[in-house]
This record gives C-alpha cells, sequence and structure tokens, in this order.
C-alpha cells in the first residue's frame, strides 16, 4: 500500500499588496505518496511555485494546513522549520545559484556538511554524470552541468523530498532532457520523491502523476499508467 508523505487540506494563500488582494491558491488538497515522481502544470501566475512553497516550509498559508508524515507544519516553530527544510527538503531552482569560487565538489559539501546524513560527495557527483569534473569552477561547467551541480547539491544532504521549480527553465532543449533524465534517475534509484513545477505540458508524460493547477485551484490530477523515458519527451 502507497504510504501518503505529504498532505495538503483546503490551503489558501492570499498576498496582501496595498489596497489590493491577491489569492494565489485556493482550497487545494492533495496527498503525495512516498517515490511518486509528481509534475505540477500550470500557467505562469498559476500558483505553482506559492504551492510549492509552502510545501516546502518557505511560506505559510493563509488557510488550510499541510502534513509531512502526520506531522501538521503550522505546529512548528521557527527553528522546527529549520530543521524540516533542513532534513527533509532538498530544492533545485531554475537558476543554479552555484558559488562561482567554489567548485562542484566544494559547492555540493557545503550542504553535507549541515546534514545528519549526509551521502557521499563524490558518489553523488557520479550519479549526476559529474564525477570527472569535481574540481572545475562553475564557470568551466556548461549551463547543464551547472544545473547538475545543483540536482547534486540537493540530493547530498539525503532529504526526503526534491522540490524543483522550472529546473529546465533556462536549459535548450537538449540540455533539459539531460537534467530530467538525472531527476528521474534520483527518483528510481535512490527512491526520492520529486515534485516538478513547470509551465512545459511534454514533460508531465514522464510523470507518475500530473497536478494541473489553474487561477490557484487544482483543475484536475491524472495518472500516467506507463511514464515515458525523458529523452523521449519532445517540446
Amino acid at each position: 500500500m502507497e504510504k501518503v508523505l505529504i498532505s495538503t487540506r483546503d490551503l489558501s494563500k492570499i498576498y496582501h499588496m496595498g489596497e489590493v488582494s491577491v489569492e494565489a491558491l485556493r482550497d487545494a488538497t492533495l496527498d503525495i505518496y512516498e517515490g511518486e515522481f509528481v509534475v505540477i502544470l500550470g500557467p505562469s501566475g498559476s500558483g505553482k511555485s506559492t504551492l510549492l512553497n509552502i510545501i516546502g516550509g518557505m511560506d505559510t498559508p493563509t488557510h488550510g494546513k499541510v502534513f509531512f508524515r502526520g506531522q501538521e507544519l503550522g505546529d512548528l516553530d521557527d527553528n522546527g522549520l529549520t530543521r524540516y527544510r533542513r532534513e527533509n527538503i532538498g530544492f533545485i531552482f531554475q537558476f543554479y545559484n552555484l558559488l562561482p569560487n567554489l567548485t562542484a565538489r566544494e559547492n555540493v559539501e557545503l550542504v553535507t556538511d549541515m546534514s545528519s546524513d549526509p551521502l557521499d560527495v563524490m558518489e553523488v557527483l557520479d550519479k549526476v554524470g559529474l564525477k570527472e569534473r569535481a574540481d572545475h569552477f562553475p564557470s568551466q561547467l556548461s549551463g547543464g552541468e551547472q544545473q547538475r551541480v545543483a540536482v547534486a547539491r540537493a540530493v547530498a544532504k539525503n532529504p526526503e523530498v526534491l522540490l524543483c521549480d522550472e529546473p529546465t527553465g533556462a536549459l535548450d532543449n537538449i540540455t533539459g532532457r539531460v537534467v530530467l533524465k538525472v531527476l528521474k534517475e534520483i527518483n528510481r534509484s535512490l527512491g526520492k520523491t520529486v515534485l516538478v513545477i513547470t509551465h512545459n505540458a511534454a514533460i508531465a508524460e514522464m510523470a507518475n502523476r500530473v497536478l494541473y493547477l489553474s487561477n490557484g485551484r487544482i483543475a484536475s490530477i491524472r495518472t500516467i499508467e506507463n511514464p515515458i523515458d525523458p529523452e523521449r519527451i519532445e517540446w
């Protein structure tokens, strides 16, 4: 039986900008299971990043609740939320956010120094295909290689969940497929739960489930019976 890892119940988020209120997320209820690869699909402004940030403990809902293994995040204080993010969540963003004066290996080692149960840095770099580039600086790496370092950095602290915000948004199609293949392999081989948000509908076909967001609401959830290999994605 599949185990629920993350649950959201009636999540809403309202941002206030002066006299204007924007409802970025509306009554979002869903369950994410251990080891799933989930794509959250929708156009800009649909609430994808808001949902991801709340799940990741970087933002709080205006209404509703988020649970991680039955623990409500709203019950955690600041230290508890920091511990939740540090121990359970790996973040991967559109832009790589690597430190330019550190090598690939050193960029990954930064997070392992803060982890209670980190993975071996060189083994993780090998898994993303960059073992031979471990001592190169970001300026000596291509965009796709830098993003794979960012993936390795997120994975190396050994979190249960990878939250990926448009991880191929700054990459060309060919390089993007390479990064998606790495994410899928991490999902398969290490059993990590992966959530990818994107506006690119083609990416959805590699997922176990696809969550469609529109105007801050979950419009539908679709199960993919036979997810395709990332190399077959066409966009």
